[in-house]
C-alpha cells in the first residue's frame, strides 16, 4: 500500500513574500573540538553494498594498527591507521584506544565508523563509543544513510543517500541525536536543499525527525516547523499533517489547502484534505483504504464543494457545488469465487465540469458503476452482477438516463468441443436472467423489471486447402416483463425468439518476401488476409417494443455479407520481427435494407449491425451497403506511431467520419497529435439547413457536426535532470475556440525540482485561468498546488 510519508505541523508556512533573514543557530558543543566551516566531504554511491570478507563472529572484537599497537592489561593503544572491527561495525581512525573490560572505545582524527548491516558511514574528528552497549559520541560529524526509492507518477527520484551534518552527535543503539546540524539528499559541496535545526533524531531505514527546523533553498529559507517528520522506510506509514498548498485562480480565487493522514492501523488508513476558494468556498477530499482481509482491499474516494456561487455581472451567484464518489474494491471469496465492484456517483454534470481538475473527465457524461461475484470451472462461468449506468444529457437537473441492474444473473459457457470425429462440433450457450430499470424525462419502468434471456449455440468447421468455413447457428430465447409504445410503459409479457445463422470464410493468405534490406528492415514480407462472413438473424417481431437496457435490446433481424481485406507488412531487424504497417478494409452488404422493419426513414436508428462496424451513426433509413471502413495503422521505427480510421459513404460518395492520431518520442522529445472529424448529417434532404445553422436543432440531425485538435509537444521526462517543457491543447474548429490549454516548465536538479504550470478551461459551465506551481524534492515528495495526476510529465 501507497501511503504519505512528507509531513509538517499545521499553521507554520512562511509565505517568501515576507522572508526574514534567519541563520542556523550554531555554536560550540558541550565539549570536543570546534566544527570547521565547511569540512571537505566525498559522498559515497550506497548502490553497492560492502563485501564482509572474514568479517569476527558476534561478541568478538579485531584490533590492528599500522605504526604501534601497545597492550596494557585490558587497555590497547593503537596508533596510525589504527582499526577496530567487529561483527557488523568497523571503526578507524588515526588513534585508537580500546579498553576490553569497560568495552569503551576512544578514537581520535580522521575518524570512520562504518555500520554493515544498514549501510550507515559516520566521518567524525573525535568518537566515544561503547561496543557492548552499541552506544556513543561523535564530533564534529558527517554521514550518509541508505534511503529507499519508492517509485511512483508524479514523484522525482534519486539515488543519492540521506546527508546530514553536525556539531556533534549521539548514538543510542539504533538511534542518533544529530546537534546543531543539517540534512540532505542533495549532492555535496554545494546542495540546492537543506533542512537545517539544532536537533535531528535519525533511525537508519526507519525515520527520521527535525525539531525547530528551517527548510533552505540554497540560501532562501522557504518555511519553519516546528516538527518534521521523513519516513525512510520502504513502505512508510505515519499519521500527520500533509504539506499545505496555495494558488490562484481566475474564478475561484486564491486557493488554500491543507490535509492530515492518519494510519489508523496497519489494515486501514484515511486522508483528508480541505481546501479553501476565497470566491467560491470550502472543498472536502476523503481518501479511506483498507485490507480488511488476505486477499481483499477497497479505496473510496469523497470529493464535495461547499459552494457559495458563481459571482454574475448584476450581483447574483450561481451555485454549482455537489460531490462525487468513487470507489473500488476486490476480494477473494475462497473456492474460487472472486468479488470485485467499482462505484462511481456524481450529484451533478454541473458540479463534474465546474470543479474537476481533468479535462477528459469534464467531457464524460456517463457514470457506470457495477459490482459482480464471479466463479469460473472447467468451460463454465457464473457472475452476479448489480451495475448501475448514468447518463447526463445535459446540466440541467434530473436530465439523465439512468439504467440499473439489481441484480442480474449469468451463467455461460465458452466454446467446447463435443464431438471429434469426421466433423468436429463445438457448443457454447449464455444465459441471464435480472431485474432491470430505467428511468429518464417522461419515460421510466417499474422498480424491478424482469429481463430472462437463453441463447445455446452450435459450431463446426470445414478445412480445404487452406480455406477455412466456420458455420454456427444459435437459438435466442428472450423474456420481457414489459414492453413500450409510443414512449409509454405496457405491463405486457414479451418472448422475444431469434434464430441465428453464421458462416466465415476465410481464405489463404498471400504472401511474399522481399529480400532486399531497405529502411524499414533487412527483409519484409507482404501479407494479404481475406475475409467473409455471412449473418442471417430472423425472429424479431417487435424491435421498437423492446425498452433499451443494453446491446441485447439492439439485435434486429437482418441479412448480411460482410467483407473484408487486411494488408500487414512485416519488417525484420537482425533477430526481430515486427509488423510496420496494416491496412484493414471491410463493409457490409445488406439484402435486407430495413433490417426485418426495425430501420424506419427520417430518424436516427441503432441497431446492433451498425454498432459493431463503426462507432459513429449511419442509418436514417433502409439502405444497401453500409459505408466503408479503413483503418491504416503503422510503427515504421521505435517511437513512431500512428492510426489512421476513416468510414467512406458510398451513398454519399464522400469521405464522412475521420480519426487521427500519432505518438513520436526521439530521446526526450515527444510529440503526440489527433484530429477527429465528423461530417452533419441530415436525417431527411429537407433537413439539409440544419448543418449551416450556427444552433443548429440535433434532433434534426443523424449526426451533429464535430472538427477538433489535440496535440501535445514537449522535451523531458519526470526524472530528467534540468530543463523540462510540455504544451498540451484541445482546439475545436467548429465552435472556434480552445477548450483546454496547458503548459508546464519544470527545472530539475539532483535532488529537487521546480514546476511551473498554465491552465485554461473554456467549455460548458466553465470559463477559468490556473496558475499552478510545485516545489519537489526527491524521494520525498513535493508541495504546491499542482498535484501528480494533473502534471504533464
Amino acid at each position: 500500500m501507497v501511503c504519505h510519508e512528507f509531513f509538517i505541523t499545521p499553521g507554520i508556512f512562511l509565505a517568501l513574500t515576507f522572508v526574514v533573514t534567519v541563520s542556523a543557530q550554531i555554536g560550540r558543543p558541550p565539549y570536543g573540538p570546534p566544527v570547521p566551516a565547511a569540512p571537505s566531504t566525498v559522498q559515497p554511491d550506497l548502490r553497492v553494498k560492502l563485501p564482509r570478507p572474514n568479517a569476527p563472529p558476534p561478541g568478538i572484537w579485531d584490533t590492528s594498527a599500522r605504526d604501534e599497537e601497545e597492550t596494557n592489561g585490558p587497555l590497547r593503544h593503537l596508533r596510525g591507521k589504527a582499526e577496530i572491527e567487529g561483527s557488523d561495525v568497523k571503526l578507524t581512525a588515526d588513534e585508537i584506544d580500546y579498553n576490553e573490560d569497560t568495552h569503551e572505545v576512544e578514537a581520535r582524527g580522521n575518524v570512520v565508523f562504518h555500520q554493515y548491516a544498514k549501510d550507515e558511514e559516520i566521518h567524525a574528528d573525535r568518537v566515544e563509543y561503547n561496543t557492548e552497549t552499541e552506544t556513543g559520541k561523535f564530533y564534529n560529524v558527517r554521514g550518509w544513510s541508505r534511503t529507499h526509492v519508492d517509485a511512483r507518477p508524479g514523484l522525482l527520484t534519486s539515488n543519492s543517500p540521506l546527508y546530514f551534518e553536525g556539531e556533534w552527535a549521539e548514538r543510542l543503539e539504533e538511534k542518533y541525536i544529530l546537534h546543531n546540524g543539517f540534512v540532505t539528499n542533495c549532492k555535496l559541496p554545494n546542495p540546492w536543499w537543506t533542512l537545517k535545526g539544532p536537533t535531528f533524531d535519525i533511525i537508519p531505514d526507519d525515520r527520521a525527525i527535525a525539531h525547530r527546523s528551517i527548510f533552505w533553498l540554497k540560501r532562501m529559507p522557504l518555511f519553519y516547523t516546528p516538527y518534521f517528520y521523513k519516513s525512510l522506510q520502504k513502505l512508510p506509514r505515519k499519521s500527520g499533517f500533509l504539506m499545505p498548498n496555495i494558488g490562484n485562480s481566475s474564478v475561484r480565487g486564491k486557493m488554500v489547502g491543507l490535509g492530515y493522514y492518519w494510519a489508523i492501523n496497519r489494515s486501514y488508513d484515511a486522508t483528508y484534505r480541505v481546501q479553501d476558494f476565497t470566491q467560491r468556498g470550502l472543498a472536502h477530499h476523503v481518501d479511506f483504504r483498507g485490507k480488511p482481509f488476505a486477499g481483499a482491499d477497497f479505496d473510496a474516494i469523497f470529493y464535495g464543494v461547499q459552494d457559495r456561487g458563481l459571482l454574475q455581472a448584476d450581483g447574483t451567484r450561481i451555485k454549482q457545488g455537489g460531490f462525487s464518489l468513487y470507489s473500488t474494491a476486490k476480494a477473494d471469496l475462497g473456492d474460487g469465487f472472486m468479488a470485485r465492484g467499482t462505484i462511481n456517483y456524481l450529484s451533478s454534470l454541473t458540479f463534474r465540469q465546474a470543479f474537476t481538475e481533468s479535462f477528459n473527465e469534464a467531457i464524460f457524461s456517463e457514470n457506470y458503476s457495477v459490482g459482480f461475484i464471479t466463479k469460473n470451472w472447467s468451460s463454465f462461468t457464473f457472475n452476479t452482477v448489480f451495475a448501475r449506468l448514468e447518463n447526463f444529457q445535459s446540466t440541467q437537473p434530473h436530465d439523465s438516463i439512468v439504467i440499473r441492474k439489481l441484480p442480474e444473473f449469468e451463467f455461460a459457457s465458452r466454446d467446447r468441443q463435443v464431438w471429434e470425429r469426421a466433423l468436429p462440433i463445438w457448443v457454447s450457450f449464455d444465459s441471464s436472467v435480472g431485474l432491470l430499470r430505467r428511468a429518464q424525462p417522461l419515460f421510466q419502468t417499474s422498480q424491478f423489471s424482469e429481463r430472462a434471456d437463453v441463447a445455446p449455440h452450435v459450431m463446426t468447421a470445414f478445412d480445404w486447402k487452406g480455406f477455412h468455413l466456420v458455420p454456427g447457428f444459435s437459438i435466442r430465447e428472450t423474456q420481457y416483463g414489459e414492453t413500450q409504445q409510443d414512449l409509454h410503459v405496457i405491463g405486457q409479457n414479451l418472448i422475444r425468439s431469434t434464430r441465428e445463422f453464421t458462416a466465415d470464410l476465410i481464405a489463404p493468405s498471400l504472401e511474399r518476401t522481399f529480400n532486399r534490406k531497405t529502411w524499414l528492415g533487412d527483409k519484409l514480407k507482404h501479407v494479404i488476409e481475406p475475409r467473409v462472413t455471412y449473418q442471417y438473424v430472423n425472429g424479431v417481431q417487435d424491435f421498437n417494443a423492446v425498452i433499451r437496457f443494453d446491446e441485447m435490446e439492439l439485435v434486429s433481424n437482418t441479412n448480411q455479407l460482410e467483407i473484408s481485406l487486411t494488408n500487414r507488412l512485416y519488417a525484420k531487424r537482425g533477430n526481430e520481427v515486427s509488423e510496420v504497417f496494416s491496412w484493414q478494409l471491410w463493409q457490409q452488404r445488406y439484402f435486407d435494407p430495413s433490417f426485418g422493419g426495425a430501420v424506419v426513414p427520417g430518424q436516427r436508428n441503432i441497431v446492433l449491425s451498425s454498432v459493431e462496424l463503426t462507432p459513429y451513426a449511419f442509418l436514417n433509413g433502409p439502405r444497401n451497403y453500409s459505408p466503408i471502413v479503413s483503418v491504416f495503422r503503422g510503427s515504421p521505427k521505435p517511437g513512431i506511431s500512428f492510426e489512421w480510421r476513416t468510414d467512406f459513404d458510398p451513398l454519399l460518395n464522400r469521405f464522412v467520419n475521420s480519426g487521427f492520431t500519432t505518438d513520436l518520442r526521439k530521446g526526450n522529445y515527444f510529440i503526440s497529435a489527433g484530429h477527429n472529424s465528423v461530417s452533419c448529417l441530415p436525417l431527411l434532404p429537407s433537413d439539409a439547413g440544419q448543418c449551416q445553422s450556427a444552433t443548429p436543432d440535433t434532433s434534426r440531425l443523424l449526426s451533429p457536426k464535430a472538427n477538433q485538435i489535440r496535440g501535445r509537444v514537449g522535451f523531458g521526462d519526470p526524472n530528467h535532470r534540468g530543463w523540462n517543457t510540455a504544451f498540451d491543447a484541445v482546439y475545436d474548429y467548429r465552435q472556434g475556440i480552445m477548450q483546454f490549454a496547458t503548459a508546464q516548465v519544470t527545472y530539475n536538479t539532483d535532488c529537487c525540482g521546480f514546476s511551473v504550470q498554465y491552465r485554461r478551461f473554456n467549455f460548458g459551465v466553465r470559463n477559468e485561468n490556473q496558475f499552478r506551481v510545485a516545489f519537489s524534492v526527491a524521494n520525498i515528495g513535493s508541495f504546491g498546488t499542482l498535484k501528480k495526476q494533473e502534471r504533464l510529465f
